[in-house]
């Protein structure tokens, strides 16, 4: 299960709230979240990536707000070999290697099971980073695993959709983050690979992708800046629930999650 961004504390709440039923439901296995908005819209503090971690998240990936609350720098600037859990939060792959933090985790569940998630960012309308699809090309070569899951935190649909069609066959999922709003294309593609160009967001949806409405409204009618704040109105939960073959890492089903309160 890929729980899609967590925004604000209308988020963390509307994923506490359902996350230990839908486990426990769907009898899962792998929890993967991404949660670079957890801490008032912007970042994600180490006490909020403890939390999530002992909500049962596995890995907490992130995207470009990642650098938001310094406090996170230390948290994920361990060894690669370290079993601290600031090692199974993720910035995105293709950042400079200079950047603290890993882009890529590979874990082994309690049964035995190997997996890999990795993180990357898309380059279109968004700041520079290095080529994602090369990246991707570049870390599969590496991973042993056969269960792998992309999440690509990207904002044109097309970018996302062109990297599901290259990793087709060579990755369990790609799943799409970032924009903040669920799209109904969840789809196995021809090779395997689990894809939805974006998971969604887990808060506010009485909002403009999170943020308050009269304060987005305000910056598009006069163009003036000013601060945004997280809103809390209609929390929802999005995710999306996988399975697949561990054996072969392919996936035989999709299905996209939306719960409110």
């Amino acid at each position: 299960m890929f729980v899609g961004d967590i925004f604000g504390s209308a988020g963390r709440h509307i994923v506490r709230e359902h996350l230990p039923h839908l486990l426990e439901t769907h009898s899962v296995d792998l929890l993967i979240v991404n949660g670079e908005n957890a801490a008032g819209g912007f970042g994600i503090t180490p006490s909020i990536a403890e939390d999530l971690f002992d909500l049962g998240a596995h890995v907490i990936t992130t995207g470009n707000h990642i650098w938001d609350k310094r406090e996170i720098f230390e948290y994920m600037n361990v060894p690669s070999d370290s079993h601290a859990r600031g090692r199974r939060i993720l910035r995105p792959a293709n950042y400079a290697v200079t950047t603290p933090g890993f882009g890529v985790y590979e874990g082994v569940l309690a049964d035995g099971q190997a997996y890999a998630v990795f993180n990357l960012q898309g380059r279109v309308f968004m700041s520079s980073c290095d080529d994602p699809f090369r990246k991707a090309d570049e870390l599969l070569s590496k991973i042993k695993a056969k269960v792998i899951l992309l999440d690509v935190h990207a904002e044109a649909t097309s970018e996302k959709v062109a990297l599901g069609w290259y990793l087709d066959g060579r990755v369990t999922a790609v799943l799409g983050t970032h924009t903040h709003i669920p799209t109904a294309d969840e789809r196995l593609l021809p090779q395997g690979t689990a894809y939805q160009t974006d998971v969604g967001m887990s808060g506010p949806y009485d909002s403009v992708i999170g943020v308050e409405r009269e304060l987005v409204l305000q910056r598009f009618l006069t163009g003036m800046p000013g601060k945004f704040e997280p809103a809390k109105a209609n929390p929802k939960l999005c995710a999306t629930l996988i399975e697949c073959d561990g054996a072969t890492g392919r996936a035989c089903r999709i299905q996209r999650i939306m719960l409110g309160e």
